[in-house]
């Protein structure tokens, strides 16, 4: 790296009068060659452009598929639940039923409860009775 700045030379765009044929095929060439070399350039991009388009294509299938995956998992667990909920919701009106009939029956048993009371009470005089009965008959066998 020195001090010294190297300067481009413009190009001479001025018509030489004497063309120089050796210097024409030159251009020639070198153009033709510059050309290949940006139609080279060109097929590099396209392949390498080719292949980035092939990529993306398969990361947006691959997604696609996750995407119809996690949506049929996510539909199937929906579907779980509302079955699950289904049949607790029937199995709750279930109990519910039975519960309520099980209240109805202890009701009915209450109220006939309360007439066994006085069933009881008279059972108690009649077995009273029977049992005085049951002394005057012992006494009446045992005097005579």
């Amino acid at each position: 790296m020195g001090d010294t700045v190297e300067e481009e030379e413009e190009p001479n765009f001025s018509q030489d009068p004497n063309p120089n044929p050796e210097s024409e095929r030159e251009t020639l060439i070198f153009n033709a060659n510059n050309q290949r070399e940006i139609l080279k350039a060109i097929e590099v991009v396209e392949r390498d452009s080719f292949a980035i388009a092939q990529s993306f294509t398969s990361v947006f299938a691959s997604l696609r598929l996750s995407l119809s995956q996690s949506t049929d998992t996510s539909l199937h667990h929906i579907q779980c639940f509302t079955d699950a909920a289904g049949h607790l919701q029937e199995s709750v009106l279930d109990a519910a039923t039975k519960g309520n009939r099980y209240i109805n029956s202890c009701l009915k048993l209450n109220e006939e409860m309360k007439s066994i009371d006085s069933l009881a009470s008279q059972l108690k005089i009649l077995r009273r009775h029977v049992d005085v009965l049951d002394s005057a008959v012992n006494k009446l066998l045992h005097v005579s």
